[in-house]
């Protein structure tokens, strides 16, 4: 069996105390749900807008999913976490242009999406990730 290892990287938020950013073993590689933390600022961005909420997390996954070696087209599931119904069409809006232009294969992760409460009250979106590298 191979070892486990935290990934971490400075290109996403840090994670709280009781959690990695992301967790790599073997060919595997789990990216924990992240929200719309600017890694520069600290801030929260994206206040009431969940386009902008779900292309900064996004963001935040991709770095994470480099600094552990893998790429979105590397992803097998991702995972969205949706406080309200109404928001899935902005989301899926944001989703679909992120994702589709950093998937060179073509074939995009398959796809869960559920509606939820989420830690912070300002979070409409929350998004984690599932990565095989080859």
């Amino acid at each position: 069996m191979s070892d486990k290892t935290a990934v971490s990287t400075t290109d996403a938020p840090p994670p709280m105390p009781v959690f990695s950013q992301g967790v790599r073993k073997g060919n595997i590689l789990q990216v924990s749900g992240q929200g719309s933390v600017d890694p520069a600022s600290g801030e929260f961005v994206g206040t009431g807008d969940v386009k902008a909420q779900t292309t900064r997390v996004l963001q935040n996954i991709e770095a994470i999913l480099k600094a552990g070696g893998a790429s979105l087209d590397d992803v097998v599931m991702l995972r969205v976490y949706l406080t309200k119904r109404e928001d899935f069409t902005l989301m899926n809006e944001a989703y679909a242009d992120f994702v589709s232009t950093r998937t060179p294969s073509g074939v995009l992760p398959s796809r869960t999406t559920v509606f939820t409460g989420l830690p912070l009250p300002d979070m409409l979106v929350e998004i984690d990730a599932l990565a095989v590298l080859s």
